[in-house]
Protein backbone atom coordinates (compact mmCIF):
# COMPACT_ATOMS: atom_id res chain seq x y z
CA UNK A 1 0.00 0.00 0.00
CA UNK A 2 1.27 3.26 -0.94
CA UNK A 3 1.72 6.43 1.31
CA UNK A 4 -0.83 8.61 -0.25
CA UNK A 5 -3.58 4.80 -0.04
CA UNK A 6 -2.29 4.69 3.36
CA UNK A 7 -3.15 8.43 4.41
CA UNK A 8 -6.82 8.42 2.61
CA UNK A 9 -7.58 4.79 4.51
CA UNK A 10 -6.35 6.68 7.71
CA UNK A 11 -8.95 9.81 7.23
CA UNK A 12 -11.99 10.38 9.30
CA UNK A 13 -15.28 8.49 7.94
CA UNK A 14 -17.51 11.17 5.60
CA UNK A 15 -14.43 13.53 5.33
CA UNK A 16 -13.78 12.65 1.60
CA UNK A 17 -10.67 11.03 0.39
CA UNK A 18 -7.16 12.81 2.01
CA UNK A 19 -9.57 16.15 2.73
CA UNK A 20 -9.01 17.21 6.14
CA UNK A 21 -10.63 20.08 7.82
CA UNK A 22 -9.44 22.91 10.93
CA UNK A 23 -10.91 25.54 12.30
CA UNK A 24 -11.55 28.27 10.40
CA UNK A 25 -12.93 26.36 7.42
CA UNK A 26 -9.84 25.33 6.20
CA UNK A 27 -9.23 22.53 3.74
CA UNK A 28 -5.87 20.56 3.29
CA UNK A 29 -5.41 17.76 0.96
CA UNK A 30 -7.86 19.89 -1.53
CA UNK A 31 -7.35 17.92 -4.94
CA UNK A 32 -10.33 18.31 -7.54
CA UNK A 33 -8.34 16.23 -9.50
CA UNK A 34 -9.10 13.04 -7.59
CA UNK A 35 -12.32 11.92 -8.48
CA UNK A 36 -12.96 9.57 -5.43
CA UNK A 37 -12.38 13.05 -3.28
CA UNK A 38 -14.05 15.18 -6.47
CA UNK A 39 -17.56 12.94 -6.14
CA UNK A 40 -17.94 12.20 -2.29
CA UNK A 41 -17.81 16.16 -1.68
CA UNK A 42 -15.65 17.71 -3.57
CA UNK A 43 -18.23 19.08 -6.17
CA UNK A 44 -20.36 19.50 -3.13
CA UNK A 45 -18.24 22.16 -1.64
CA UNK A 46 -17.16 23.66 -5.17
CA UNK A 47 -20.67 24.72 -6.02
CA UNK A 48 -20.92 26.36 -2.37
CA UNK A 49 -18.27 28.17 -3.02
CA UNK A 50 -18.96 29.32 -6.48
CA UNK A 51 -22.69 30.18 -5.46
CA UNK A 52 -21.03 33.01 -2.83
CA UNK A 53 -18.15 34.13 -5.10
CA UNK A 54 -20.78 35.36 -7.86
CA UNK A 55 -22.43 36.93 -5.66
CA UNK A 56 -19.85 38.69 -3.71
CA UNK A 57 -18.46 39.50 -7.32
CA UNK A 58 -21.85 40.36 -8.55
CA UNK A 59 -22.18 43.29 -6.13
CA UNK A 60 -18.01 44.02 -6.98
CA UNK A 61 -19.52 45.44 -10.40
CA UNK A 62 -22.50 46.89 -9.03
CA UNK A 63 -20.55 49.07 -6.71
CA UNK A 64 -17.49 49.43 -9.83
CA UNK A 65 -20.29 51.03 -11.67
CA UNK A 66 -22.38 53.10 -9.29
CA UNK A 67 -20.30 56.51 -10.17
CA UNK A 68 -21.23 55.93 -13.77
CA UNK A 69 -25.05 56.38 -12.76
CA UNK A 70 -24.92 59.10 -10.28
CA UNK A 71 -22.05 61.51 -12.18
CA UNK A 72 -24.81 61.85 -14.63
CA UNK A 73 -27.32 63.03 -12.39
CA UNK A 74 -25.28 65.22 -9.89
CA UNK A 75 -25.43 68.86 -12.30
CA UNK A 76 -29.40 68.33 -12.18
CA UNK A 77 -28.83 67.82 -8.61
CA UNK A 78 -27.20 71.31 -8.35
CA UNK A 79 -23.90 70.11 -8.11
CA UNK A 80 -21.61 72.60 -10.45
CA UNK A 81 -19.60 69.73 -12.32
CA UNK A 82 -17.96 70.34 -16.23
CA UNK A 83 -18.90 67.73 -18.51
CA UNK A 84 -15.05 67.14 -18.44
CA UNK A 85 -15.44 66.54 -14.45
CA UNK A 86 -18.13 64.00 -14.61
CA UNK A 87 -16.60 62.02 -17.03
CA UNK A 88 -13.71 61.85 -15.11
CA UNK A 89 -16.00 60.56 -12.22
CA UNK A 90 -17.04 57.90 -14.27
CA UNK A 91 -13.60 56.58 -15.44
CA UNK A 92 -11.21 56.76 -12.45
CA UNK A 93 -13.37 53.68 -10.81
CA UNK A 94 -12.00 51.93 -13.84
CA UNK A 95 -8.44 53.41 -13.53
CA UNK A 96 -8.27 52.21 -9.63
CA UNK A 97 -9.88 49.09 -10.11
CA UNK A 98 -7.56 47.70 -13.03
CA UNK A 99 -4.64 49.00 -10.72
CA UNK A 100 -6.43 46.86 -7.77
CA UNK A 101 -6.78 43.71 -9.47
CA UNK A 102 -2.60 43.39 -9.88
CA UNK A 103 -2.48 42.67 -5.62
CA UNK A 104 -5.81 41.13 -5.62
CA UNK A 105 -4.56 38.15 -7.61
CA UNK A 106 -2.15 37.25 -4.52
CA UNK A 107 -4.50 38.54 -1.86
CA UNK A 108 -6.07 34.21 -2.12
CA UNK A 109 -3.37 32.48 -1.51
CA UNK A 110 -2.53 35.45 1.32
CA UNK A 111 -5.45 35.59 3.49
CA UNK A 112 -7.49 32.27 2.32
CA UNK A 113 -10.26 32.28 -0.56
CA UNK A 114 -13.18 32.84 2.49
CA UNK A 115 -11.38 35.29 4.61
CA UNK A 116 -10.77 37.71 1.47
CA UNK A 117 -13.66 37.47 -0.16
CA UNK A 118 -15.67 37.91 3.03
CA UNK A 119 -13.07 41.07 3.67
CA UNK A 120 -12.95 42.10 -0.35
CA UNK A 121 -16.63 42.02 0.23
CA UNK A 122 -17.02 44.47 3.55
CA UNK A 123 -14.34 46.78 1.84
CA UNK A 124 -17.49 47.17 -0.64
CA UNK A 125 -19.26 49.44 2.26
CA UNK A 126 -16.63 52.27 1.89
CA UNK A 127 -17.93 53.85 -1.37
CA UNK A 128 -21.15 52.41 -0.94
CA UNK A 129 -21.64 54.75 2.33
CA UNK A 130 -19.33 57.29 0.78
CA UNK A 131 -21.23 57.96 -2.05
CA UNK A 132 -24.70 58.50 0.07
CA UNK A 133 -22.77 60.96 2.44
CA UNK A 134 -20.73 62.95 -0.54
CA UNK A 135 -24.05 63.05 -3.07
CA UNK A 136 -26.31 64.15 -0.44
CA UNK A 137 -24.86 67.52 -0.14
CA UNK A 138 -24.42 69.27 -3.94
CA UNK A 139 -21.61 71.15 -1.62
CA UNK A 140 -19.40 68.42 -1.45
CA UNK A 141 -15.77 69.63 -3.61
CA UNK A 142 -15.30 67.69 -6.97
CA UNK A 143 -11.85 66.63 -5.03
CA UNK A 144 -13.92 64.77 -2.44
CA UNK A 145 -16.37 63.49 -5.11
CA UNK A 146 -13.28 62.09 -7.01
CA UNK A 147 -11.56 60.26 -3.96
CA UNK A 148 -15.26 58.22 -3.22
CA UNK A 149 -15.44 57.96 -7.04
CA UNK A 150 -11.61 56.20 -6.85
CA UNK A 151 -12.94 54.07 -3.85
CA UNK A 152 -15.71 52.40 -5.99
CA UNK A 153 -12.43 50.73 -7.75
CA UNK A 154 -12.36 48.15 -4.66
CA UNK A 155 -15.35 46.47 -6.91
CA UNK A 156 -13.27 46.01 -9.46
CA UNK A 157 -10.36 44.61 -8.00
CA UNK A 158 -12.98 41.79 -6.71
CA UNK A 159 -12.64 40.03 -10.10
CA UNK A 160 -9.33 38.71 -10.13
CA UNK A 161 -9.46 37.65 -6.35
CA UNK A 162 -12.45 36.03 -7.31
CA UNK A 163 -10.95 34.09 -10.32
CA UNK A 164 -8.23 33.58 -8.75
CA UNK A 165 -9.89 31.60 -6.10
CA UNK A 166 -12.35 29.59 -7.91
CA UNK A 167 -9.67 28.43 -10.25
CA UNK A 168 -8.35 26.49 -7.28
CA UNK A 169 -11.99 24.73 -6.45
CA UNK A 170 -12.45 23.09 -9.52
CA UNK A 171 -10.66 20.19 -11.75
CA UNK A 172 -9.36 21.09 -15.64
CA UNK A 173 -12.45 19.60 -16.91
CA UNK A 174 -14.61 22.04 -15.67
CA UNK A 175 -12.89 24.71 -14.97
CA UNK A 176 -13.59 26.57 -17.94
CA UNK A 177 -17.31 26.96 -17.18
CA UNK A 178 -16.47 27.49 -13.59
CA UNK A 179 -14.83 30.61 -14.34
CA UNK A 180 -17.54 31.40 -17.21
CA UNK A 181 -20.38 31.30 -14.53
CA UNK A 182 -18.43 33.23 -12.46
CA UNK A 183 -17.08 35.89 -14.79
CA UNK A 184 -20.29 36.37 -16.43
CA UNK A 185 -22.22 36.32 -12.84
CA UNK A 186 -20.21 39.62 -11.92
CA UNK A 187 -20.48 41.44 -15.12
CA UNK A 188 -24.14 41.16 -14.86
CA UNK A 189 -23.29 43.14 -11.75
CA UNK A 190 -22.98 46.16 -14.21
CA UNK A 191 -26.75 46.06 -15.95
CA UNK A 192 -28.18 45.68 -12.52
CA UNK A 193 -26.89 48.88 -10.87
CA UNK A 194 -27.65 50.45 -14.12
CA UNK A 195 -31.30 48.94 -13.57
CA UNK A 196 -32.09 49.64 -10.18
CA UNK A 197 -30.56 52.53 -9.18
CA UNK A 198 -32.37 54.70 -11.54
CA UNK A 199 -35.29 53.45 -10.35
CA UNK A 200 -34.28 53.46 -6.53
CA UNK A 201 -33.22 56.73 -6.61
CA UNK A 202 -36.51 57.97 -8.07
CA UNK A 203 -39.06 56.09 -6.09
CA UNK A 204 -40.71 58.81 -3.92
CA UNK A 205 -39.18 61.86 -4.66
CA UNK A 206 -40.98 64.66 -4.81
CA UNK A 207 -38.95 67.49 -6.04
CA UNK A 208 -35.32 65.68 -6.45
CA UNK A 209 -33.86 62.54 -6.71
CA UNK A 210 -32.86 60.42 -3.38
CA UNK A 211 -29.68 59.92 -4.81
CA UNK A 212 -28.22 58.62 -1.37
CA UNK A 213 -30.04 56.04 -1.85
CA UNK A 214 -27.93 55.06 -5.03
CA UNK A 215 -25.57 53.53 -2.15
CA UNK A 216 -27.33 52.64 0.78
CA UNK A 217 -29.53 50.07 -1.79
CA UNK A 218 -27.05 47.92 -1.82
CA UNK A 219 -25.37 47.78 1.92
CA UNK A 220 -27.92 45.08 3.11
CA UNK A 221 -27.04 42.82 0.36
CA UNK A 222 -23.28 43.60 0.69
CA UNK A 223 -23.82 42.50 4.80
CA UNK A 224 -25.62 39.37 3.56
CA UNK A 225 -23.09 38.10 1.48
CA UNK A 226 -20.12 39.04 3.58
CA UNK A 227 -21.39 37.04 5.81
CA UNK A 228 -22.64 34.35 3.09
CA UNK A 229 -18.13 34.12 2.70
CA UNK A 230 -17.56 33.90 6.23
CA UNK A 231 -20.25 31.24 7.02
CA UNK A 232 -20.24 29.07 3.61
CA UNK A 233 -16.96 29.56 2.25
CA UNK A 234 -13.65 27.44 2.84
CA UNK A 235 -9.81 28.51 2.67
CA UNK A 236 -7.89 25.94 0.97
CA UNK A 237 -4.46 25.63 2.88
CA UNK A 238 -2.40 24.36 -0.01
CA UNK A 239 -2.78 27.56 -2.31
CA UNK A 240 0.43 29.45 -2.85
CA UNK A 241 0.65 32.59 -4.98
CA UNK A 242 3.31 32.48 -7.59
CA UNK A 243 5.08 35.51 -7.57
CA UNK A 244 7.88 33.78 -9.46
CA UNK A 245 5.73 33.14 -12.61
CA UNK A 246 3.83 36.21 -12.12
CA UNK A 247 7.87 37.66 -12.64
CA UNK A 248 8.09 35.41 -15.78
CA UNK A 249 4.90 36.30 -17.28
CA UNK A 250 5.61 40.02 -17.10
CA UNK A 251 9.05 39.29 -19.71
CA UNK A 252 6.92 37.18 -22.44
CA UNK A 253 6.02 39.07 -25.14
CA UNK A 254 2.17 37.72 -25.74
CA UNK A 255 1.39 38.38 -22.41
CA UNK A 256 1.57 42.05 -23.85
CA UNK A 257 -0.16 42.01 -26.84
CA UNK A 258 -2.79 39.61 -25.00
CA UNK A 259 -3.36 42.85 -22.91
CA UNK A 260 -3.28 45.08 -25.98
CA UNK A 261 -6.19 42.65 -27.02
CA UNK A 262 -8.06 42.31 -23.69
CA UNK A 263 -8.17 46.49 -23.39
CA UNK A 264 -10.13 46.55 -27.10
CA UNK A 265 -12.88 43.66 -25.97
CA UNK A 266 -12.92 43.73 -22.26
CA UNK A 267 -12.07 47.53 -21.93
CA UNK A 268 -14.65 48.30 -24.54
CA UNK A 269 -17.30 46.36 -22.82
CA UNK A 270 -16.74 47.91 -19.37
CA UNK A 271 -15.70 51.60 -20.83
CA UNK A 272 -18.89 51.35 -22.82
CA UNK A 273 -20.40 50.24 -19.77
CA UNK A 274 -20.05 52.71 -17.76
CA UNK A 275 -20.30 55.71 -20.18
CA UNK A 276 -23.43 54.52 -22.24
CA UNK A 277 -25.49 56.60 -19.17
CA UNK A 278 -23.98 59.87 -20.39
CA UNK A 279 -23.69 59.53 -23.92
CA UNK A 280 -27.62 58.71 -23.87
CA UNK A 281 -28.08 61.78 -21.80
CA UNK A 282 -25.74 63.97 -23.90
CA UNK A 283 -26.89 62.32 -27.37
CA UNK A 284 -30.49 62.06 -26.81
CA UNK A 285 -31.47 63.90 -23.43
CA UNK A 286 -35.24 62.96 -24.32
CA UNK A 287 -34.51 59.15 -24.43
CA UNK A 288 -31.96 59.58 -21.03
CA UNK A 289 -35.09 57.55 -18.34
CA UNK A 290 -38.67 57.20 -18.61
CA UNK A 291 -41.48 57.25 -16.76
CA UNK A 292 -42.87 54.21 -15.41
CA UNK A 293 -45.28 53.70 -12.40
CA UNK A 294 -43.78 56.76 -10.80
CA UNK A 295 -39.86 55.84 -10.90
CA UNK A 296 -37.44 56.38 -13.95
CA UNK A 297 -36.26 53.37 -15.84
CA UNK A 298 -33.34 54.13 -18.19
CA UNK A 299 -32.76 51.77 -21.11
CA UNK A 300 -28.78 51.50 -20.62
CA UNK A 301 -28.84 48.51 -18.65
CA UNK A 302 -29.37 46.73 -22.08
CA UNK A 303 -25.75 47.23 -23.22
CA UNK A 304 -23.81 45.96 -20.01
CA UNK A 305 -26.71 43.00 -20.12
CA UNK A 306 -26.75 41.83 -23.41
CA UNK A 307 -22.50 42.32 -23.05
CA UNK A 308 -22.46 39.91 -20.43
CA UNK A 309 -24.70 37.12 -21.82
CA UNK A 310 -22.84 36.93 -24.99
CA UNK A 311 -19.14 36.00 -23.05
CA UNK A 312 -19.99 32.58 -22.27
CA UNK A 313 -20.92 32.00 -26.03
CA UNK A 314 -17.84 34.23 -27.05
CA UNK A 315 -15.74 31.14 -25.09
CA UNK A 316 -17.85 28.14 -26.22
CA UNK A 317 -17.69 29.39 -29.85
CA UNK A 318 -13.62 29.69 -29.17
CA UNK A 319 -13.24 25.68 -28.02
CA UNK A 320 -15.08 24.82 -31.21
CA UNK A 321 -13.15 27.05 -33.83
CA UNK A 322 -10.51 28.66 -31.80
CA UNK A 323 -10.14 31.95 -29.68
CA UNK A 324 -8.48 34.25 -32.41
CA UNK A 325 -11.10 33.23 -35.18
CA UNK A 326 -13.38 34.33 -32.94
CA UNK A 327 -11.76 37.52 -31.43
CA UNK A 328 -10.83 38.52 -35.08
CA UNK A 329 -14.69 37.98 -36.18
CA UNK A 330 -15.72 40.21 -32.87
CA UNK A 331 -13.28 42.68 -33.34
CA UNK A 332 -14.50 43.07 -37.36
CA UNK A 333 -18.15 43.60 -35.83
CA UNK A 334 -17.43 45.95 -33.09
CA UNK A 335 -15.47 48.47 -35.95
CA UNK A 336 -18.55 47.87 -38.41
CA UNK A 337 -20.53 48.63 -36.02
CA UNK A 338 -18.59 51.60 -34.45
CA UNK A 339 -18.67 53.33 -37.46
CA UNK A 340 -22.24 52.70 -38.18
CA UNK A 341 -23.00 54.59 -34.78
CA UNK A 342 -21.15 57.55 -36.06
CA UNK A 343 -22.46 57.81 -39.48
CA UNK A 344 -25.93 57.59 -38.21
CA UNK A 345 -25.73 60.00 -35.27
CA UNK A 346 -26.92 62.45 -37.91
CA UNK A 347 -30.12 60.60 -38.40
CA UNK A 348 -31.28 61.54 -34.64
CA UNK A 349 -32.93 58.34 -34.54
CA UNK A 350 -32.51 56.86 -30.46
CA UNK A 351 -33.55 53.51 -31.65
CA UNK A 352 -30.97 52.76 -34.23
CA UNK A 353 -28.42 54.19 -31.97
CA UNK A 354 -29.94 51.97 -29.05
CA UNK A 355 -30.03 48.97 -31.62
CA UNK A 356 -26.82 49.52 -33.26
CA UNK A 357 -24.51 50.08 -29.59
CA UNK A 358 -26.52 46.23 -28.21
CA UNK A 359 -24.98 44.72 -31.11
CA UNK A 360 -21.75 46.50 -30.13
CA UNK A 361 -22.04 45.23 -26.25
CA UNK A 362 -23.13 41.79 -27.81
CA UNK A 363 -19.64 41.61 -29.73
CA UNK A 364 -17.62 42.96 -27.09
CA UNK A 365 -19.26 40.26 -24.48
CA UNK A 366 -18.57 37.50 -27.53
CA UNK A 367 -14.92 38.93 -27.71
CA UNK A 368 -14.25 38.78 -24.38
CA UNK A 369 -14.72 34.94 -23.79
CA UNK A 370 -12.75 34.38 -27.39
CA UNK A 371 -10.07 36.27 -26.11
CA UNK A 372 -9.64 35.28 -22.57
CA UNK A 373 -10.10 31.20 -24.07
CA UNK A 374 -6.78 32.31 -26.40
CA UNK A 375 -4.61 32.96 -23.37
CA UNK A 376 -3.84 29.09 -21.72
CA UNK A 377 -3.53 27.65 -25.66
CA UNK A 378 -0.67 30.69 -26.40
CA UNK A 379 1.17 29.78 -23.18
CA UNK A 380 0.97 26.29 -23.50
CA UNK A 381 2.14 26.90 -26.94
CA UNK A 382 5.18 28.70 -25.88
CA UNK A 383 5.86 25.79 -23.30
CA UNK A 384 4.99 28.13 -20.33
CA UNK A 385 2.21 26.65 -19.15
CA UNK A 386 3.10 27.23 -15.28
CA UNK A 387 3.12 30.99 -15.94
CA UNK A 388 -0.89 30.72 -17.47
CA UNK A 389 -2.71 31.74 -14.71
CA UNK A 390 -0.70 34.39 -13.89
CA UNK A 391 -0.93 35.53 -17.14
CA UNK A 392 -4.82 35.88 -17.22
CA UNK A 393 -4.73 37.27 -13.77
CA UNK A 394 -2.73 39.99 -15.45
CA UNK A 395 -3.85 40.38 -18.66
CA UNK A 396 -7.63 41.10 -16.66
CA UNK A 397 -5.89 44.03 -14.58
CA UNK A 398 -4.21 45.67 -17.94
CA UNK A 399 -7.86 44.94 -19.85
CA UNK A 400 -9.87 47.01 -17.23
CA UNK A 401 -7.94 49.75 -18.18
CA UNK A 402 -10.01 50.42 -21.19
CA UNK A 403 -12.56 51.16 -18.57
CA UNK A 404 -10.63 54.46 -17.75
CA UNK A 405 -9.39 54.49 -21.76
CA UNK A 406 -13.18 54.63 -23.27
CA UNK A 407 -14.78 57.37 -21.50
CA UNK A 408 -10.98 59.58 -21.55
CA UNK A 409 -11.24 59.10 -25.26
CA UNK A 410 -14.59 60.30 -25.43
CA UNK A 411 -14.17 63.18 -23.44
CA UNK A 412 -11.11 64.12 -25.04
CA UNK A 413 -12.93 64.35 -28.52
CA UNK A 414 -16.08 66.22 -26.50
CA UNK A 415 -13.85 69.20 -25.36
CA UNK A 416 -12.00 69.46 -28.25
CA UNK A 417 -14.10 69.01 -30.81
CA UNK A 418 -17.22 69.74 -29.53
CA UNK A 419 -19.14 66.02 -30.42
CA UNK A 420 -18.03 62.22 -30.63
CA UNK A 421 -17.31 61.55 -33.92
CA UNK A 422 -13.70 61.52 -33.48
CA UNK A 423 -13.73 59.35 -30.53
CA UNK A 424 -15.11 56.86 -32.92
CA UNK A 425 -13.55 56.75 -35.70
CA UNK A 426 -10.66 56.33 -33.21
CA UNK A 427 -12.03 53.64 -31.86
CA UNK A 428 -12.52 51.64 -35.69
CA UNK A 429 -9.20 52.64 -36.31
CA UNK A 430 -8.03 50.87 -32.72
CA UNK A 431 -10.11 47.73 -33.92
CA UNK A 432 -8.72 47.51 -37.20
CA UNK A 433 -5.31 47.67 -35.88
CA UNK A 434 -6.28 44.81 -33.19
CA UNK A 435 -7.71 42.84 -36.11
CA UNK A 436 -4.95 42.76 -38.04
CA UNK A 437 -2.61 41.71 -35.00
CA UNK A 438 -4.74 38.90 -33.98
CA UNK A 439 -4.55 37.82 -37.80
CA UNK A 440 -0.68 38.41 -38.06
CA UNK A 441 0.64 36.65 -34.96
CA UNK A 442 -2.02 33.95 -34.03
CA UNK A 443 -3.96 33.05 -37.85
CA UNK A 444 -0.52 33.28 -40.37
CA UNK A 445 -0.79 29.84 -42.01
CA UNK A 446 1.77 27.78 -41.56
CA UNK A 447 2.45 29.41 -37.62
CA UNK A 448 2.60 27.14 -34.56
CA UNK A 449 -0.14 29.35 -33.26
CA UNK A 450 -2.38 28.57 -36.01
CA UNK A 451 -1.34 24.57 -35.96
CA UNK A 452 -2.32 24.77 -32.41
CA UNK A 453 -5.80 25.92 -33.31
CA UNK A 454 -5.29 29.24 -30.64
Amino acid sequence: MTAQQTARSAAPSGSGLGLRRRPGRWLEGWDPEDTAQWESEGRAIARVNLRWSIFCEFLGFVVWQLWSIVAVQLPAAGFDLTSSQVFWLISVPSLVGATLRIPYTFMVPLFGGRNWTTISALLLLIPAVGLAVAVSDPGTPFGALLLLAAVAGFGGGNFASSMANITLFYPAREKGWALGLNAAGGNVGAAVAQLVVPIAISIGAVATLNLPLAGLVWVPLILLAAWGARRFMHNIADAHGDVAGSLAALREPHLWVMSFLYVGTFGSFIGFSAVFPKLIADVFPAFSTFAVAGAALSLSFLGPLVGSLSRPWGGKMADRFGGAAMTTTAFLVMAALALAVVLTLPVANFWLFLALFLVLFVASGFGNGATYKMIPTIFAVRGRTREASAALGLISAVGAYGGFLVPQVLNLSASTTGSYDGAFFGFVATYVVMTAVVVTVYLRPGSRFAKAGV
